[in-house]
């Protein structure tokens, strides 16, 4: 339910000022205005294009697999939404509370390599089978450093619960920094060498999002738009929706296990209750709205580094996007599930 009545309407709302705030962005690191016709310093300049979006015809191309081709995007995005499912919102404001939360998020977002095969497969074309086996091979390969560096903190945590996660990082109840509170109790002070493993994290969640400098799936100069280079209007909207989305779910996931979750960042020090006086008391209100501000806070920053690194870095080769998984990745993501175990032992 949580899925369905917040995360559902907030990512509708976020995709509309994510594509607003990310050409401003781009307008801002290119020392150009962006969007600025269309309401007040452009504001509106999303919603015009989703009007226009939605009044283009749909169409099919005649020797397209019709079936693939139309189930392609609704999977896809249902595949990525579905792991909002497991996500907690604030102490008492959670997703499934199933123990096994963070296996099942990994394993539903997969499916979405099905909807871009079938979407490049349906299409019958070749700049869209291009793209959708290069994506595949791209998403597969990068999922491998991703669910390690994931393991790396299930290890630490001894829970595959995104909420249990959470509520271990409200106080450090063990450790060198016992009793600390605030970002003391967060994963990536607590335990430093995730600092490594969030950088392997986020440069995998790059990958798995299809975002520059791993926008390999959809090169324009190579493939016009990758798999969904035949798709048009409200189809071709809702891949995009899937890909805004899976932006918006990998950050929040980087929230939950490195940063803190939906806890304050502020310490409890001395007579200066600030973790208190930016969390409200447990089980009232002030409580969930704090959580729910603190969560969606930190992953919109995670997400505007996300739209930094897309204006700072060009796209790599296909050989260089494998050769950074495999041969650098994926060691040091199992070197840092071996420090997982031995940090894990001697800590006790």
């Amino acid at each position: 339910m949580v899925a369905f009545l917040f995360y559902l309407p907030f990512l509708l709302v976020f995709v509309i000022f994510a594509v607003y705030a990310e050409r401003k962005v781009s307008a801002f690191m290119q020392d150009r205005l962006g969007p600025m016709v269309v309401g007040k310093y452009g504001l509106l300049q999303t919603l015009a294009d989703v009007l226009k979006m939605m009044q283009k015809e749909d169409i099919i191309s005649f020797n397209a697999d019709k079936i693939l081709f139309i189930l392609a995007p609704l999977i896809i995005f249902v595949s990525i939404f579905t792991g909002f499912a497991v996500l907690p919102l604030s102490e008492g404001v959670t997703g499934s509370e199933a123990e096994t939360g963070i296996y099942f998020l990994m394993a539903v977002i997969s499916l979405d390599v099905i909807g871009i095969l079938m979407a490049g497969w349906g299409s019958n074309s070749k700049f869209s089978i291009f793209g959708a086996l290069r994506s595949v091979a791209q998403i597969v390969s990068y999922e491998i450093p991703m669910g390690l560096c994931i393991l790396c903190v299930v290890m630490l945590s001894q829970s595959l619960s995104l909420q249990e996660i959470s509520i271990q990082q409200t106080v450090s109840l063990s450790g060198w920094n016992e009793g600390w509170t605030g970002i003391g109790a967060w994963y990536i002070v607590k335990y430093p060498f995730l600092i490594v493993v969030f950088v392997i994290y986020f440069i995998s969640s790059l990958a798995e999002s299809n975002r520059t400098p791993f926008d390999l799936p959809e090169s324009e100069s190579e493939l016009i738009g990758g798999f969904h280079t035949e798709y048009s209007g409200f189809r071709w909207a809702v891949i995009m929706l899937a890909e805004y989305g899976m932006m918006l779910l990998t950050a929040l996931v980087a929230v939950i296990m490195f940063f803190g979750s939906w806890n304050t960042f502020l310490p409890n020090v001395g007579l200066m209750k600030l973790a208190d006086w930016t969390s409200g008391s447990s089980g009232t209100l002030s409580a969930q709205l704090w959580g729910g501000f603190w969560l969606i806070s930190k992953a919109m920053l995670i997400v505007f580094v996300q739209m930094w690194v897309r204006w700072t870095y060009p796209r790599v080769r296909v050989d260089q996007m494998m050769k950074l998984s495999w041969k650098y990745l994926t060691p040091i993501s199992l070197l840092m599930v071996f420090l997982s175990g031995i940090w894990k032992l001697w800590i006790g």
